[in-house]
Parts: structure tokens; sequence; C-alpha cells
């Protein structure tokens, strides 16, 4: 049984799960998936999503040890380094978070002097790593395919999975994006499943398909039986499936503003000489 805490935040804005997974012996803490709220209307941003974190933090006496990323979200801002600043912590990503940036500066003709090595973040997980929460151990999984950074982090007996896998009747990610590959996505998750059928899975999305109330948990063992993308496919089956309905979705509304500010760990692009930062909109790009 699972001595971790896990408490959800959902925000119905973005359909975003953010969780603190927290150590009841030692009272660290880890935040996983934060978000920062951002109207793409008026381009202003606000801190109500993050500031339930904190004050959840704050009422159970949490010491805040990490500030965890599945991955460079392209559908909300991260909350990151607000929550770095109320809290405390160190932030971290999968390494491969390079890649993305090497993808996207481009895109958006970053400023010259933006690093594409990761360094924003303030540690990168390789495959294979593992740290801890207080006394509990978490370990690191590369997951690639939706993105090229995405981690799955398992921490005692629980999987935070990202966007590799929704609930079981919404399906698998998108695998479009740049640097996104299906083959890949499908090796990455036959990791996830290959954990312990009672592994908790924990969303990072979800969206109420049918009209069903909004749900972020599931296990290895029913995805393994019931996710719709995956029960009776085989790899090839599952590719060009997967590649057939990624060519009918439109693009995250809000993935340009989203890539620019996650890629750099959730700061905003430099202030330009009138004091404000910008985001870009490349035209006929993506």
């Amino acid at each position: 049984m699972s001595k971790a805490n896990v408490k959800a935040f959902f925000d119905e804005v973005t359909f975003t799960l953010t969780y603190v997974v927290s150590d009841p012996v030692t009272n660290k803490c880890a935040i996983i998936d934060s978000v920062l709220d951002y109207d793409p209307d008026s381009g202003r941003t606000s801190t109500a999503s993050a500031d339930m974190v904190v004050d959840y933090v704050n009422a159970h006496n949490l010491k805040c040890e990490w500030i965890l990323e599945t991955h460079v979200h392209a559908d909300h801002f991260s909350g990151a380094p607000y929550l770095k600043e109320k809290l405390g912590g160190k932030t971290a990503i999968g390494e491969n978070v390079s890649l993305v940036q090497k993808t996207f500066a481009p895109i958006f003709n970053a400023e010259k002097t933006f690093a594409k090595d990761g360094r924003q973040f303030d540690h990168l997980f390789s495959d294979g790593d593992t740290f801890h929460i207080g006394e509990i151990e978490a370990n690191v999984i590369h997951t690639p395919g939706h993105t090229p950074a995405c981690v799955t982090y398992v921490i005692d007996g629980n999987g935070f999975i990202g966007d590799t896998m929704f609930m079981p009747d919404f399906g698998t990610a998108r695998c479009d994006f740049p640097g996104g590959n299906a083959a890949q996505l499908y090796d990455s998750i036959q990791r996830i499943l290959s954990l312990p059928d009672d592994t908790t899975l924990y969303m990072c999305h979800d969206y109420g398909p049918g009209g069903r109330d909004y749900e972020w948990v599931t296990t290895v063992a029913e995805q393994k039986a019931e996710n719709i993308h995956l029960a009776g496919k085989n790899r090839e089956q599952y590719i060009e499936a997967r590649t057939k309905r990624d060519a009918e979705l439109n693009l995250p509304k809000l993935i340009v503003p989203s890539v620019q500010i996650n890629m750099r760990a959730g700061e905003f692009p430099p202030a330009e000489d009138n004091g404000t930062s910008y985001i870009k909109i490349p035209l006929n790009v993506l």
C-alpha cells in the first residue's frame, strides 16, 4: 500500500491536473505539472490556480523539495517559477528538454542568448534516475512520443504519466507536435504497462468525454484491458490509427504561447526595451 499522500487540483479551464505528492513521515512534498492561469484574450496571467497549491502546502505544513514537469506542456503555462518563489524546491524535467528547446527556438526565433541545454531547470532527469521525496523513493522513466522530453514519475506505487495516456475511454496522447512520434509513444506506453497491474496511474488531463464527470485515476490493469486506443491493437495497428487520428486534429489553442513559456521552465521571455515581455506568433509555420 502506498505511503505517499496524493492531492489533486483540477483546472477546468485547461483540463489540467496538478498533483502534490507528500511523505507523511517527513512532510516533504513534490508538486507535479503546475498551472499558471492565462487569459489569451487579454494576455494577462494570474496565480489563482497556483495559490490553491500554495495554500494546501502551507496548511499541511509541507516542505516543497521538487517542482516537477512531466514534459513541456502545449496547453497551459507552468506555474513553477511562482511556486518556487513561494515554497522553494528544485524545478526538474527530463533531460531531453534540450531537444524541445532546439526544435522550438528557431520556430519562435528565440533570442540569441536563449540556452538550449535545459539549464533553465534546476535538475534534468535521465531514464532510470531515482530521487527522494522525504523518505519516499521515486523513479524516472523516459516516455517520449508525445514530446521528446516526456517522463513518467513512479512514486511509491503511483505513476504520474503526463500525456502518454488518458483515462481508458479517451485513449492516448497525440504525436503530431514537432518531435512527436507514434512509434516512440507506443513503446513508451508499453514500459508504463509493464509496471505491476495494481500501479495507480494519475492523468495529466481529463476532458470528460461523453459528458461524464472528470476523472484522473486509473490502474495499469485497467489501461491494458480498456484503453480504446490500445486494447486489441498491436504496434503497427496502433501507429497507423494514431497517425490517422492526429492528421485530423487541430493544434491546441494555447500551444504558441505555452511552449514559449514552458521551454523556459515557466519564465517569461526577456522583457524588451519598454520593459514588457512578448509572445510571438509565427505565421504559416505550425
